[in-house]
């Protein structure tokens, strides 16, 4: 769940950056490093998810969406909104893990 949370999350920071760029007036390298960088970290992350660092990382990319409000105020709303997504799909992954290792004659099948 937090990979898909990731990689939906890539796209719209990606196509954040042409936003920023356009209707906010921000210079384009700043939207590039931002958007664009802040895009590249969550696929990577995303795909880094079996290692357990990596949902470390992928909380920083959540303050960073949320941060990224600071040059385009809609981010703060649409950043908050993934964090709170991948926050459910931590919290419910965790537990469905914690489930399986409770019962793993039930998850044998």
């Amino acid at each position: 769940m937090c990979a898909g949370v990731l990689f939906l999350e890539a796209i719209v920071l990606g196509l954040a950056t042409p936003v920023m760029i356009q209707v906010e007036d921000v210079s384009p390298g700043l939207a590039l490093f931002c958007g664009l960088g802040l895009a590249v970290v969550a696929v990577v992350t995303s795909g880094l998810l079996r290692h357990s660092w990596a949902y470390t990382i992928g909380w920083l990319v959540q303050v960073g969406a949320v941060a990224l409000g600071f040059l385009l105020p809609i981010a703060f709303f649409v950043g908050g909104m993934f964090a709170a997504l991948w926050a459910a799909a931590w919290f419910l992954g965790r537990k469905i893990e914690a489930d399986r290792a409770a019962n793993p004659e039930f998850y044998a099948r």
